[in-house]
């Protein structure tokens, strides 16, 4: 891992990377289920931690030190790593093994290996709620539906467990051919379905033209290439029409793929600044950009990290009007650190700001014009008014 880089939550790619997933591995997931984003087998990093002092920059040499004196006395540096991580109160930090990070860098490349299913929360009568199939994947095809109880993964019962637990039982090795046995409740009836794993792609962007002066650019995720997808939705918009850019749920990715995005509609320009350990850096848009076509952009509470990165500098250059609800809050940046046991630890290092200054970590971005269950009905008006849209 490059000594100099760092991410915001997820992956480290060239400089700086905003938070998945929505969900490329396993987390956020405690935070995602209370603000609507839907955690999946394909979600990103562990849970975020509780407690104070998130906001802290934290000493990676004396986590090494920790996982070096541990593996030395044969125990888990791992696990030492672990607990400092715990200790430390760093709400994003986190340590992955080898096999758990190399499906981290995977899925952010819009990929991963699983049965293709969403697990949301844990059931109230005990068991994990499954809250999105995908049709073509093994779950789907196998009959597994939305709303079904999973009770235990491959014997292990899920009473008790966090979804991020229930999802890594899910995911397994990560090999795809690899079975997996679900035992599953529906309507009073119980069953065991054996699935087999297989790698999927994600397809973070979707793109629909409602009418002829609307293109509504759904954006779920930061992976690799959706910068690229967005400028080319916008390239291919119709003369005159407005785009709705929907970043609800958004819980971010890679944050070059962010500031792609955001050259679509900038000429150029400072999208976000940020620190790494005290040193002052900044993120810039490319120039070339359709600064003229209206613009609206849709957030709620799940709209994390890079996604608020996009929209901050969306909002202050006035470049949008951001209609929906309060983000999440997540403008904390993370740098990986490989330890002397192989596994990936990841602390917080810094944060960002908006163009305009303004700190997102724990306060989020406050939409211009507020709207709760009507957003999208809202946002289509706005546009609209803007000049846009039917």
């Amino acid at each position: 891992m490059p000594a100099g880089s760092a991410h915001l939550c997820l992956r480290p790619r060239g400089v700086v990377r905003g938070a998945v997933l929505t969900f490329v591995f396993a987390g956020v997931l405690a935070t995602a289920a209370a603000t609507g984003a839907l955690p999946r087998e394909d979600a990103a990093g562990p849970e975020p931690r509780t407690g104070g002092g998130d906001r802290a920059v934290y000493d990676r040499a004396t986590l090494h030190r920790v996982a070096a004196e541990a593996v030395a006395d044969g125990k888990s540096g791992k696990q030492a790593a672990e607990e400092f991580v715990s200790r430390s109160g760093d709400r994003w930090g986190a340590v992955y093994d080898r096999r758990e990070y190399a499906e981290f860098e995977q899925s952010l490349d819009g990929t991963y290996t699983g049965v293709g299913l969403s697990a949301a929360r844990t059931a109230p009568e005990g068991g994990v709620e499954v809250a999105r199939v995908r049709p073509d994947g093994p779950a789907g095809r196998h009959g597994v539906r939305a709303g079904d109880l999973l009770l235990a993964v491959d014997g292990r019962a899920t009473e008790g467990l966090s979804v991020s637990e229930a999802v890594s039982l899910l995911r397994g090795d990560g090999r795809p051919g690899s079975t997996v046995a679900l035992r599953i409740r529906r309507d009073g009836m119980t069953w065991t379905q054996t699935l087999r794993r297989e790698r999927l792609a994600t397809d973070p962007v979707a793109v629909s033209r409602p009418d002829a002066r609307t293109v509504v650019i759904r954006v779920s995720a930061f992976s690799k290439g959706v910068g690229a997808r967005v400028r080319e939705a916008v390239r291919t918009a119709p003369a005159g029409a407005g785009v709705l850019l929907d970043l609800r749920g958004n819980s971010g990715g890679l944050v070059d793929e962010a500031a792609s995005a955001a050259s679509a509609f900038l000429d150029g320009g400072l999208v976000a600044t940020y620190d790494v350990e005290g040193e002052q850096r900044s993120l810039y848009a490319e120039r070339g950009g359709d600064t003229g076509r209206p613009l609206v952009a849709l957030v709620d509470g799940g709209t994390m990290s890079a996604a608020e990165l996009l929209t901050g500098a969306l909002q202050d250059r006035g470049r949008a009007v951001t209609v929906g609800s309060n983000t999440f809050g997540k403008g904390s940046v993370q740098m990986p650190s490989t330890l002397p046991d192989g596994s990936v630890a990841e602390l917080t290092v810094g944060h960002y700001r908006t163009p305009a200054g303004h700190e997102v970590d724990g306060r989020g971005i406050a939409p211009d014009l507020p709207a709760g269950k009507g957003a999208e009905d809202r946002a289509r008006r706005v546009l609209s008014g803007l000049g846009g849209g039917s």
